[in-house]
């Protein structure tokens, strides 16, 4: 769920990027980089582990100079959490260079590198998205876009992309549309980020969507366009349900707005009657908690307070990564809950360890009943599509029923929404979204766990 940046014909382009990035954090917090072309044609970078606040020196940045440039916050699905894999990914060909920033998962992945390494090409990390740029250097093409076109041609999956070839610019999105890019305009310059947040913090305004299958390339001949093949659209409604920022508009909706309706429909559908008070597990779950009281009638009370300085724990690299933030990012508010009988929204119940962490706190600030309610169905599947969710037996819902996970977490009542209901909450349902974690319907056949996991391995 990385986030993706890229400015084309700004002086300041690298600045630019570095301050879009602050604002695409929340989809990665492992790594981050910066790839600008000078006046002179040659792209110089800067890549470190890390928050963009810890990574990037106000000296270094500086040094990036031109007005082009793209940027990159990494979540990793494939490949492991070390410098090698930070993005962008940077290589030199006989054409010059090309710098990709990619946001998603390509399922294809491992057989496609395999061929090409049978072929003598070398690889530099163990991401499936240098697969793109191995695949670009191959092709005849001449256009930059035909060569970025020839690449997603053969790669199955989800692929929203900036690349970097000499000057020009391009975004893509695979013609599936799983993720979202935005294209926005400041003065003469143009702007792509994975969220319109990205695009408000630079001052651009939003033009439109990146459109599924859509190759957008700009340089000093100027913007063109071109339009794969598309599929069935397939969006990825875990983006309404919590990755993407509320202060943004993806897949053509506001995020805030449908995560209060989707609160709405969970009171509707999971009613708590007992309940004195609601309130949000802060902050992806405000918005879906702000729409349960409206629906239920219940105070909406601030009853957990956040820790800002840690970051999200649902896309920490590791299960030990997580316990350890849950353990200092929350603290309960006492004198809210003492004696209460309280309704906790959450926007999904993943491994379940946050979850049984927070009841634990909850019911030792003196809460009489703690029951909780989920703004999405069950996940009862991984996601090969980009979502850290690789395996069944992480995932809780997959290996229990509900009222035992209620047992296992230590909750009174546990109510999950219901697909049908998450789909008509959301802008522009019930159809064009994917949903196989919930449902099992999976828009590609899913790999072989040999090789969903052999890129990570190859450490």
């Amino acid at each position: 769920m990385c986030g993706i940046f890229g400015v084309w014909g700004h002086q300041r382009a690298a600045a630019l990027t570095h301050l879009g990035l602050y604002s695409l954090q929340h989809r990665g917090q492992e790594s981050a980089g910066i790839v600008a072309v000078g006046s002179d044609g040659v792209g110089r970078n800067v890549r470190k582990m890390g928050l963009v606040s810890e990574g990037f020196a106000a000296s270094e940045v500086a040094k990036l100079q031109g007005s082009v440039a793209i940027g990159h916050t990494r979540y990793s699905t494939a490949g492991s959490s070390t410098l090698d894999n930070a993005q962008p990914v940077v290589a030199r060909f006989r054409g010059g260079h090309i710098a990709l920033s990619h946001n998603g998962n390509l399922v294809n992945a491992v057989e496609l590198r395999r061929d090409l390494e049978d072929r003598g090409s070398i690889f530099s990390s163990s991401m499936d998205s240098e697969v793109l740029v191995h695949l670009m250097a191959r092709s005849s093409s001449t256009k930059p876009e035909n060569r970025l076109a020839d690449a997603m041609a053969r790669v199955e999956g989800a692929s929203s992309l900036v690349v970097l070839v000499g000057n020009t610019l391009m975004a893509a999105r695979d013609p599936r549309g799983w993720r979202p890019l935005v294209m926005g305009r400041l003065g003469e310059a143009w702007v792509f980020a994975s969220e319109t947040c990205a695009l408000d913090i630079v001052g651009a305004k939003v033009e439109r969507e990146v459109k599924p299958g859509e190759i957008i390339a700009i340089d000093d001949d100027g913007f063109r366009t071109l339009q794969m093949p598309t599929l069935p659209l397939k969006r990825c409604v875990f983006e309404h349900v919590y990755f993407a920022r509320p202060d943004s508009y993806v897949f053509g909706g506001s995020v805030d707005r449908a995560r209060r309706a989707l609160g709405r429909q969970l009171a509707i559908e999971q009613p708590c009657p007992t309940a004195d008070l609601v309130f949000s597990v802060p902050d992806s779950s405000n918005s879906a908690a702000v729409g349960y009281a409206e629906e239920s009638g219940l105070r909406l009370e601030l009853a957990l307070i956040r820790n800002h300085y840690v970051g999200r724990t649902f896309i920490q690299p590791s299960q030990g990564d997580r316990d350890a933030k849950v353990k200092v990012k929350y603290n309960p508010v006492r004198e809210v809950l003492a004696g209460k009988s309280v309704v906790m929204v959450d926007d999904s119940i993943v491994r379940g360890t946050t979850t049984r962490g927070l009841v634990a706190l909850i019911r030792a600030a003196g809460a009489r009943e703690v029951h909780i309610r989920v703004s999405s169905p069950p996940i009862t599947g991984p996601c090969y599509y980009g979502i850290d969710t690789p395996r069944r037996e992480e995932l809780i819902a997959a290996n229990y029923s509900v009222p035992e996970i209620a047992k296992r977490i230590g909750v009174d009542s546990l109510g999950y929404l219901s697909l049908e209901g998450m789909l008509a909450a959301v802008p522009g349902g019930p159809g064009g979204f994917c949903h196989a974690c919930f449902s099992g319907e999976y828009p590609t056949a899913p790999p072989s766990s040999a090789e969903k996991y052999q890129l990570v391995a190859a450490r």
